[in-house]
């Protein structure tokens, strides 16, 4: 299985809440560049945060791949859920894009392949790889920068 993690693009500062905050211009060009490094991979799902940027994050991609089914959002990929509450979700050995938010997505790389938390900017795509979602038993194949 493989499973890459995508932290949204940079997103406006100010919002009414910020699960409402939209990504900037700057914010969907490096969303499209992360996204060019995905064409080609074998993605079965694409999972996102309900939070508009990362709403915003995943629409961009799926529109980038050609990707036909239609992104499921999830209310456990938001910033503060705790790694282990993510990881119980991840119940299947499917190739998945999960697009989420920091500290989440870092912690959740750690956890992932035994590790320290990956420090993730804007648009950065972790991808890893291993027989099951369990905590150290996957490989961090690469992470990439916008």
């Amino acid at each position: 299985m493989k499973l890459w993690l995508l932290r949204h693009g940079e997103a406006q500062p100010h919002a009414p809440s910020d699960a409402q905050r939209n990504l900037t211009a700057q914010g969907r060009r490096e969303v499209l560049r992360s996204a060019a490094h995905l064409v080609g991979q074998p993605i079965q799902a694409i999972l996102a945060s309900p939070y508009v940027r990362a709403q915003q994050t995943a629409q961009l991609v799926r529109e980038a791949l050609g990707f036909e089914p239609e992104i499921r959002t999830v209310p456990w990929l938001t910033p503060d859920t705790d790694p282990l509450t993510a990881l119980a979700q991840l119940d299947s050995a499917d190739n998945l894009l999960l697009v989420s938010h920091q500290p989440l997505v870092g912690n959740l790389i750690g956890l992932l392949h035994g590790g320290p938390p990956q420090p993730m900017s804007t648009a950065s795509l972790a991808e890893l790889e291993g027989d099951w979602p369990l905590a150290a038993a996957m490989a961090l194949n690469s992470v990439k920068h916008p």
